[in-house]
């Protein structure tokens, strides 16, 4: 057994072998100087002999795994791990045919987004813009909802079949993901199956007929005649289920048979007609688990390498056993990104033990897959959060996208947008290149063609080598390659020790592209960093040093 990681109460030991008969029965010997005991399923053994003691011989005081079964193996798509998704919200995004705007449509970006505001931004805008994303080094998008729905955010649905008219049509999406599909971009749309919009027939049938409606077990109503009125709510009297105890999004009942199937027929209809690549599931953690069991089963039947990913801000265990999602978004990790790099409210060592948290809390397949992000629709964002300082930014992100899993870009946060908690998180994005942050774009595109093209970088080995103060290092390694990364995370110059695997190296810059010859210290400015990989003689002519060289060229400073 190796000692994986450490948490603040916690050490994690880990021991990998392969059953020879695809089952295994284990115990743990802990031993001192005076004793040894043996640590099974039911009781802790003591041991006279460890060679012979007859404890050792009796199955019940090991623990039992009676079979691995290749069905309960749990394997999301392999694709998803190289994956850098970026998010869209439609509405914000481009606007690319103005016959579609809304009446009411302000000039792009003319004023500071309120929850009502519209600004025309369409599926055209996206096609559009392709281009743009291609040369970021994304290479999937996930779009907030695209549905029928009165609001901006399009999160009440009124008809989950229709696309919004003034985000286009079934053609201009059809469009959209073949020209994505041929960029090797793949799409994740958003399934809000939570709750409907008051604005859909169901809702109103309820609303116009009462228990006399077809759709009455469609929701969970208490009694009639229902509280609508938002002027005289409070929780406390609401008379039927709602999204956030809203009264324009009434909950539904996903054990109702005919919901169930229409709400499958629905994942069905976009995988079918649209050949999506994902399922991004709204408020998951709030719909029963029998329904996603039967979900993940319906739609890996129509698409295997189907991507599910559920909202889910808490642990996540209960989802993620092989049977409902292939993910969750890993709001922990960002928690503690946040903490470290933007809000600056916690020191490395706590900072260490907080990314650790978030990776033994699940398993290796889990962690590669989990979906990681820094800020999206529904929080401030990053340069909110980092009071302007866009050196924080890059900092957070280079974390973000060396780390194991599928991370995520908000949209416009690559350029420097920034915004407050919603509707200031949502404002038009920036297309004017003299507003935009070019120096932060250029970071983004290094950072995610390194990712791309150095396997350790989204590797799940990880060791952290210092973790002091506000200083980090730690290296990544895949196979043979190790790359090191260090951060000075504080506001003032700082020279830092190096450990033995760096000290008096000489090691190639990654991200500078070229040769540094180390000491037994390095200076870094505040919030600097490095990207090294140690340097041998004939890294010149290796194909991998090579590419990664060529992609992320650059005079840019990194301070």
């Amino acid at each position: 057994m190796k000692k994986e990681c450490e948490t603040e109460l916690h050490d994690y030991w880990l021991c990998e072998f392969t059953p020879e008969f695809y089952r295994s029965r284990y115990a743990f010997i802990v031993k001192s100087n005076t004793e040894a005991l043996l640590i099974g399923e039911k009781r802790i053994v003591p041991l006279s002999n460890l060679s012979d003691d007859p404890a050792l011989d009796q199955l019940v005081n090991f623990y039992c795994f009676p079979y691995l079964n290749a069905i309960d193996v749990f394997t999301p798509p392999e694709w998803v791990k190289n994956t850098v998704w970026y998010q869209i919200f439609p509405e914000r995004f481009a606007n690319g045919m103005p016959t579609l705007s809304p009446p009411q449509a302000q000039s792009w970006g003319s004023m500071i987004p309120a929850n009502k505001s519209f600004f025309g931004g369409d599926l055209q805008g996206v096609i559009d813009h392709l281009d743009y994303l291609e040369a970021l080094g994304i290479n999937g998008i996930y779009f907030t909802p695209l549905t029928l729905a009165p609001s901006n955010h399009k999160y009440d649905a009124i008809d989950y079949f229709t696309i919004d008219p003034h985000f286009g049509d079934i053609e201009t999406l059809k469009s959209l993901c073949k020209e994505a599909h041929r960029r090797g971009i793949k799409i994740m749309l958003d399934a809000v199956f939570n709750h409907l919009g008051e604005q859909s027939p169901q809702w109103q049938d309820v609303i116009k007929n009462g228990v006399q409606s077809k759709y009455y077990n469609w929701f969970y109503i208490d009694d009639f005649p229902l509280i609508n009125n938002n002027a005289t709510l409070n929780k406390e009297r609401l008379n039927y289920r709602s999204f956030s105890f809203s009264t324009g999004m009434p909950k539904l009942n996903t054990e109702n048979p005919d919901v169930i199937e229409h709400l499958l027929e629905v994942g069905r209809y976009w995988i079918r007609e649209f050949d999506i690549d994902a399922w991004r599931l709204d408020v998951a953690n709030e719909v029963d688990q029998h329904f996603w069991r039967r979900f993940r089963i319906e739609m890996k039947r129509l698409k295997p390498e189907l991507f599910i990913l559920g909202e889910v801000w808490h642990d996540a265990h209960n989802w993620l056993t092989g049977d409902q999602f292939d993910a969750v978004m890993n709001y922990p990790m960002a928690e503690a990104i946040l903490n470290f790099f933007a809000h600056q409210s916690i020191d490395a060592k706590t900072f260490k033990h907080l990314i650790n948290e978030a990776f033994v809390n699940y398993p290796i397949n889990v962690n590669e897959v989990m979906f990681s992000l820094l800020d999206s629709h529904d929080t401030p964002r990053i340069l909110h959060l980092c009071h302007g300082d866009k050196n924080r930014v890059k900092l957070s992100f280079l974390f973000l996208l060396s780390q194991t899993g599928t991370p995520c870009i908000y949209y416009g946060s690559e350029i420097g947008m920034t915004g407050g908690s919603d509707p200031l998180n949502r404002a038009c994005m920036e297309w004017d290149l003299a507003k935009q942050d070019r120096d932060l774009l250029q970071h983004m595109k290094k950072l995610i063609a390194l990712r791309k093209n150095t396997p350790a970088m989204s590797s799940h080995n990880m060791d952290w080598l210092l973790s002091d103060s506000q200083t980090l290092i730690y290296s990544k390694t895949h196979q043979h390659d190790t790359v090191f990364i260090i951060i000075n995370a504080s506001a003032g110059q700082s020279t830092i020790t190096l450990p033995s695997q760096l000290a008096d190296k000489s090691v190639f810059d990654l991200y500078d592209n070229n040769i540094v010859q180390l000491s037994d210290t390095c200076t870094l400015p505040e919030y600097g960093f490095a990207i090294y990989r140690l340097h041998t003689t004939g890294d010149s002519q290796s194909p991998t040093l090579i590419k990664s060289a060529r992609v992320i060229a650059n005079d840019l400073t990194r301070e």
